[in-house]
């Protein structure tokens, strides 16, 4: 039963990240007679983080609506590896958690309540800390990755710097991955995001088995990384943290028997399994969520987990070349994979993070010598081999 106290909405979005921000955004562009709220425990929506992908991650319509959100665009990108350095001509993009809460905040206006903590939640009713509720037919958590028994995942976990520089860079695009610098913790690269002559996002990236985050060793290997650049840091203006879930292998199906919640992003684990990169997932789910003829928590729960069961399965040998970077590779050799990866076509690299990856793909990406010993690769064929004592989340 409704409680008296409760306000009244048509869908309610808890969690203001990513995946429910681009929900809301297309709810209110596509279905603007429904009274749509996000639910944020945050002072903004999005937190401090930077979501960057390729143009051709998406659908040209998908680019279109994603285009107020854009705060830097790039047409060219570089990788940088011990044996060889190379300039891709894919344009990359970047939004801001600066851009996306404006540009969210304005959408939403009254209905985006932010520094609101979530007691609990089930299909129709929501329970803020301070004692107000709100009833919805439709109630959709995306509240980031929840532990479960049914996924083995390493992760990607970085620190970024958006520093001010003494003087310019001198850089003319991303440089996507550095790793040409020591092999710390696991597969390291340095990710430099050139957003003004003078102004970088640089963070230090690592592929690893855990998830601790030394920050205090990670801001000086980045103070290193730019002095050896011979830039200067002028100031610090401010700092972004991430540990992204890199799927290895898992039971898609037990993951979603363990809730009956309508979960989207990372939560769905609807993630690119190699990069952990979850914003092309979000924006083709936050336009089937729109589409539906009628926005119910169970109908949307259908629908995320319809798709997330889809991806998962398209994706299994996604899975494989992580198992193999993970599990067969040393970790000081872990670059190797991704060194080797980077001499492809452009055209299959641009697929492969598409998730449109042909058989023809995947043979030309295991063709040749092997990055990592042919044992090692074997063993980890079947993902039952990374189940027992990994599966955690």
């Amino acid at each position: 039963m409704p409680s008296p106290r409760a306000e009244t909405a048509d869908v309610v979005l808890v969690g203001g990240g990513l995946a429910n921000g681009l929900i809301a955004l297309r709810l209110k562009a596509l279905r603007p007679d429904l009274r749509v709220v996000v639910i944020e425990r945050d002072a903004t929506f999005g937190g401090r983080h930077t979501w960057s992908h390729f143009a051709t991650d998406v659908s040209p319509a998908i680019g279109a609506w994603l285009a107020p959100l854009i705060a830097h665009r790039w047409d060219r990108y570089e990788v940088r590896f011990p044996s060889h350095c190379r300039t891709l001509s894919t344009p990359y993009l970047a939004i801001s958690s600066e851009r996306f809460h404006e540009v969210v905040s304005a959408a939403m206006g009254d209905d985006g309540w932010t520094g609101a903590g979530v007691v609990s939640l089930d299909a129709n009713m929501v329970v803020l800390t301070d004692g107000r509720a709100i009833n919805a037919p439709c109630v959709i958590d995306g509240r980031g990755p929840a532990p479960s028994p049914d996924l083995a995942l390493g992760w990607q976990k970085f620190l970024g710097l958006e520093v001010e520089l003494a003087a310019p860079h001198g850089l003319t695009g991303p440089v996507v991955m550095d790793a040409t610098v020591d092999q710390l913790d696991g597969y390291r690269f340095l990710y430099s995001l050139p957003l003004s002559p003078t102004r970088l996002l640089i963070e230090d990236t690592r592929y690893s088995d855990g998830e601790a985050l030394d920050l205090d060793a990670l801001r000086a290997d980045i103070a290193a990384y730019a002095a050896a650049r011979g830039w200067t840091i002028a100031s610090v203006e401010r700092e972004e943290t991430g540990i992204l879930p890199i799927a290895l292998a898992g039971d898609i199906d037990a993951h979603w028997r363990h809730t009956r919640a309508a979960q989207v992003g990372l939560r769905a684990a609807l993630f690119n399994p190699v990069t952990g990169y979850s914003l092309p997932d979000a924006a083709r789910l936050a336009d089937e969520i729109a589409a539906l003829p009628v926005l119910t928590t169970e109908a949307v729960r259908t629908c995320a987990e319809g798709r997330s069961k889809q991806r998962w399965r398209e994706r299994g040998y996604y899975r494989l070349l992580n198992r193999m970077l993970f599990r067969a590779a040393e970790p000081g050799r872990r670059y190797v994979v991704l060194e080797r990866f980077y001499r492809l076509n452009q055209g299959l690299i641009e697929r492969f993070y598409a998730g449109r990856i042909t058989l023809a793909d995947k043979a030309r990406i295991l063709i040749g010598k092997p990055p990592v010993p042919v044992s090692a690769a074997l063993a980890v064929l079947s993902e039952k081999s990374v189940l027992p004592g990994s599966v955690h989340a």
